[in-house]
């Protein structure tokens, strides 16, 4: 895996942050390459966070409830733009997030991901592997500075006027979706049990409470993402009727999810 060299250069641009658009300075995106990750200890533990972060199921399988990694949404380990990349992440938090209604850390942010994307158990604060997970998002974000976003943080968004059709939706998946992640939405496994190709609904893919399961950002990253490897060949009501198709399929529920948004600024998606 080769990384371009570093060059944080500041811009402005418009940008999302959680669901708040705005322009403001953000930093060039530009992840840094493998080799400079270091050696010794610090350079163990950014290894093992990306590992956690790649084989999330299998590296903790008591804090993941489902068959999903955390890289089945953050791209080649987080470092793809516009798919939510950790790049910059680090110097960005403690940071006000609407569905919560309050500043949170990083750590609660990671296990925000746990308890809804992985519909699993929160880790502790001060554990060996939240630690690693920090110590890779800390590496990635190698020389961008602090308090700014980078560009590609996030999903590019999708235009939210467009009204959502699952009727149509449905075609789409079976054109263009099912072939990776099934007829039934069940995703692919491997010999050994794990998936190769993450489900999309069903008991082992994200809980309701997961920002996945919001109509229009899961278009967002289909529309830039996917089919893996032709992003940008949907049109924009293609990855809104497509996503309201599959984000309103079976899944697991969020117990906690009535009180996302405490302050009443819940968007149009918001799964409530």
């Amino acid at each position: 895996m080769r990384f371009a060299h570093l060059a944080s250069v500041a811009v402005v641009a418009v940008f999302v942050i959680g669901d708040v658009c705005a322009q403001a300075p953000v930093a060039v995106f530009s992840p840094p390459q493998e080799s400079s990750i270091p050696t010794g200890t610090k350079g163990v533990a950014i290894q093992a966070g990306r590992k956690i972060l790649t084989e999330t199921q299998t590296s903790l399988p008591k804090n993941v409830g489902n068959g999903l990694s955390c890289g089945n949404c953050h791209l080649s380990a987080g470092t793809v733009a516009n798919a939510s990349p950790w790049v910059g992440i680090w110097g960005v938090f403690p940071e006000y997030r609407s569905r919560s209604g309050k500043i949170i850390s990083l750590q609660e942010r990671v296990n925000d991901c746990f308890e809804r994307s992985m519909n699993g158990q929160a880790l502790p604060y001060n554990s060996t592997e939240m630690n690693n997970i920090l110590a890779y998002m800390q590496w990635l974000s190698t020389g961008v500075p602090t308090g700014l976003s980078v560009k590609g943080r996030g999903f590019r968004p999708v235009d939210q006027d467009l009204k959502p059709d699952p009727g149509r939706g449905k075609l789409v998946y079976e054109a263009k979706c099912a072939a990776c992640h099934g007829a039934d939405g069940l995703g692919m496994k491997n010999p050994d049990g794990s998936y190769a190709l993450p489900p999309l609904w069903g008991k082992d893919s994200f809980n309701d409470g997961a920002g996945m399961a919001r109509t229009y950002t899961a278009a967002a990253f289909v529309k830039h993402s996917m089919p893996l490897g032709q992003g940008g060949t949907l049109t924009d009501q293609e990855a809104v009727d497509v996503s309201e198709f599959f984000t309103h399929q079976p899944r697991p529920v969020y117990p906690y999810k009535a009180k996302d948004w405490p302050k009443g600024d819940q968007p149009e998606d918001a799964r409530i």
